[in-house]
């Protein structure tokens, strides 16, 4: 296999899987070992998000000889909407800091918009996903409806090769010119997570040129200056850009209304109210406003959201703990495996460890997937993203869980 940051081969000279890298790696699919092979220039669209990653990103494309153009994705019909302050990635400052990186690389520019598709594939799934009860991830969701298919679709019409974004993940070419989606070389930085959601197809027109780089975020930065790029000090984004305050609980009750309900113990017994189910998520532990302290004294934590009675349902961490979970909507990053039930890792998180786990792709297409040892607070809603070693093998979307108390009684 060779490593390749872009459809055809390397983008400059990578290097050797960091010391950091997670344990997993080194039982299966080991790290391919990167080769140099000849290169053709490519025609590249850089997705610039107006971020030093991004950034980066389109500057290193365009220093590996491919020919670069520049977009900004107009995600709101009101940029002024969204999140100011250099904190998210779709305002009108975003805009103006990519529009004058690519003045900097030399590279021409574009803005479009993709405004009506966001609002129907991300920020009314993310609110529809919260009213049933679910958790939903939107910065995965956006990857998979607006980065790599909206945005990748437009692009291979227009005839552009490739999409560039300046995500950390590595893509790696097969010997039989097929593609793979592995960690970043650098695990602390790792992003391959929000990415399992790529099929073979859109992994062939990616490119990370930041994937295989073992260097600090402020090494990045470092670059980013060097460059003579403004954004070399611009803060990272952590928050979901298309909520302007941060307020997720305000934003969906705006939505769906408040809906006052119950808040109960396992035994049903009533504990205190809530003004809308969809305001919490599995795990949580602030915000409950129980009047009434636990019998032993410890946390209590949601254990259930019922959006049908509105109902939700607390009780102590160790309830919290699950041994599997089904999940549905599988996607595949190549062949789906085939077969009985398979070892691999599972990460549920976007800065989740990975675990132990042995998954199977059931007769009516769901994924089933048995944790070596009990997992806790796992949330239906979020991502379960399948590796084997820095393998991205897949996702898909939990729907249900067992719990590991329910199992051992």
């Amino acid at each position: 296999m060779t490593t390749a940051s872009s459809p055809d081969a390397p983008s400059g000279q990578p290097a050797q899987p960091s010391q950091s890298a997670r344990p997993a790696e080194s039982a299966r699919s080991p790290r391919p070992v990167p080769s140099e092979q000849p290169r053709r220039p490519l025609r590249v669209l850089a997705a610039m998000s107006g971020g030093v990653d991004s950034a980066v990103a389109a500057a290193r494309a365009a220093e590996a000889g491919h020919d670069v153009t520049g977009v900004h994705l107009a995600l709101s019909a009101n940029p002024k909407s969204f999140r100011t302050g250099a904190r998210g990635c779709c305002t009108v400052e975003d805009s103006h800091d990519a529009r004058r990186a690519a003045d900097v690389i030399g590279i021409p520019f574009y803005v479009w918009d993709l405004a009506e598709r966001f609002r129907e594939d991300v920020v009314e799934d993310f609110v529809a996903e919260y009213e049933a009860g679910r958790t939903p991830n939107p910065c995965l969701r956006c990857n998979e409806k607006i980065k790599f298919a909206a945005l990748l679709d437009k692009a291979l019409a227009l005839g552009f090769d490739a999409v560039c974004t300046g995500h950390y993940a590595t893509v790696v070419t097969r010997e039989d010119g097929g593609r793979e989606l592995h960690r970043a070389s650098d695990a602390a930085k790792d992003q391959s997570y929000v990415l399992g959601v790529l099929d073979e197809r859109q992994l062939a027109h990616a490119m990370f040129p930041l994937g295989d780089t073992l260097t600090t975020k402020d090494e990045i930065r470092e670059e980013a200056a060097r460059r003579g790029l403004s954004v070399a000090s611009k803060p990272d984004s952590h928050d979901i850009c298309f909520i302007a305050d941060g307020d997720t609980r305000g934003f969906l009750a705006d939505r769906l209304g408040r809906a006052e309900g119950d808040i109960v113990d396992e035994s049903g017994t009533r504990l205190g109210t809530h003004e809308g189910a969809y305001g919490f998520t599995i795990g949580q532990r602030k915000g409950l406003r129980i009047g009434h302290p636990a019998p032993d004294g410890k946390p209590r934590y949601v254990l259930d959201i019922s959006p049908v009675d509105n109902t939700v349902t607390v009780g102590p961490a160790a309830s919290l703990d699950v041994s599997a979970l089904t999940a549905v909507r599988p996607r595949w990053c190549g062949t789906p495996p085939a077969g009985g039930p398979r070892t691999y890792t599972a990460q549920l998180r976007a800065h989740g460890a990975e675990r132990e786990v042995s998954a199977e792709l059931t007769a009516d297409g769901e994924l089933h997937v048995r944790f070596a040892t009990p997992e806790r607070g796992v949330a239906p809603g979020q991502a379960v993203v399948l590796y084997d070693g820095t393998r991205v093998v897949g996702s898909a979307t939990i729907a249900r869980t067992e719990r590991a108390v329910a199992a051992a009684g």
